[in-house]
């Protein structure tokens, strides 16, 4: 049996964006204040001077919302995930 070489190079070619897309992308959920501002600028919007205590605690306490955020997308997908293979037949119509 004969191996098509170029064949198997352009299906990879094809191929190998669509799963690099996959590894690049976590899809990290972001906190973003409501007027699209980062962390730096909520903190400082009531003058508050950076490296100030009030400015170190608010930078901790964004962080510590980003982490929970984090954990809860994590756990929402583990969740999902556990259902899709403990319910393999069953359509998952959870809009949790």
């Amino acid at each position: 049996m004969r191996l098509n070489l170029p064949a198997y190079l352009i299906a990879l070619a094809l191929i190998s964006p669509v799963l690099g897309g996959c590894f690049l992308d976590k899809g990290q959920p972001t906190l973003v204040n409501v007027d699209g501002n980062d962390d730096d600028a909520f903190c400082q919007r009531n003058n508050v001077k950076p490296g100030s205590p009030e400015y170190i605690a608010c930078r901790k306490d964004r962080d510590v919302q980003a982490n929970n955020a984090n954990a809860r997308a994590d756990r929402r997908q583990r969740d999902l995930g556990e259902d899709m293979a403990n319910h393999p037949n069953i359509p998952n119509n959870n809009s949790r």
